[in-house]
């Protein structure tokens, strides 16, 4: 089995919750980090957001924030959401997409509360992290950034924050105590009424 792959993009704060959990798993279960493009994710499926859906984006942000505070992680909004993520992942694909450089991105967004719209907003963090400016916009980061987004919907990738653990598909903060036990037990997904319900029928659709 390929060794699981986690998608994410920095313009959702639950995937900012999770890394806090899965940082220090990432060595013990081999798990590769890869930031994609949420647009192109929701682009394919002609699907909105939910911080574009007016009603679902004030819901969303009042849980992720109840959520930072149960699990003791600080999350302060940036200046504005959602924002453009191209330069943050840029900057994290120019950086080698190592952890310190995920973590040091994520908390400048979201425990800092600063704006990560622009390559401007962004020189001290690629100072801090060693990155030129013209290497956010440059044409390695760029290719590497689609060929990642294009991996991501070549394997149903719905959303972010999401790990893969071979097929399987695990998606979003909330379902992280299942992707623990799913990599602790890979067989997990497949048993019993969990493997019956992945093959079950579709009953009626929708015109």
């Amino acid at each position: 089995m390929p060794h699981p792959r986690w998608y994410f993009d920095f313009i959702s704060p639950f995937s900012y919750l999770q890394w806090q959990k899965l940082r220090p798993l990432l060595a013990e279960h081999a798990i590769e980090p890869v930031p994609i493009v949420f647009g192109a994710v929701l682009a394919s499926m002609a699907h909105k957001g939910p911080a574009e859906i007016e009603r679902k984006r004030e819901f969303t942000y009042r849980h992720v924030l109840w959520r930072a505070q149960a699990e003791g992680v600080a999350l302060r909004f940036p200046p504005a959401h959602p924002f453009n993520s191209l330069h943050a992942l840029r900057l994290c694909v120019a950086a080698s997409i190592t952890p310190d450089a995920i973590g040091a991105i994520f908390d400048w967004i979201w425990r800092d509360g600063r704006e990560a719209g622009s390559v401007e907003a962004l020189a001290p963090l690629a100072d801090a992290l060693g990155v030129p400016l013209d290497a956010i916009g440059g044409d390695a980061a760029k290719q590497a950034l689609r060929a990642n987004t294009d991996a991501a919907l070549a394997a149903g990738v719905f959303g972010v924050p999401t790990l893969a653990i071979g097929d399987a598909l695990l998606w979003g903060n909330d379902a992280h105590d299942l992707a623990v036990a799913a990599l602790a037990d890979p067989g997990l997904l497949d048993r019993g009424e969990m493997g019956r319900a992945a093959a079950l029928p579709v009953g009626v659709r929708r015109a």
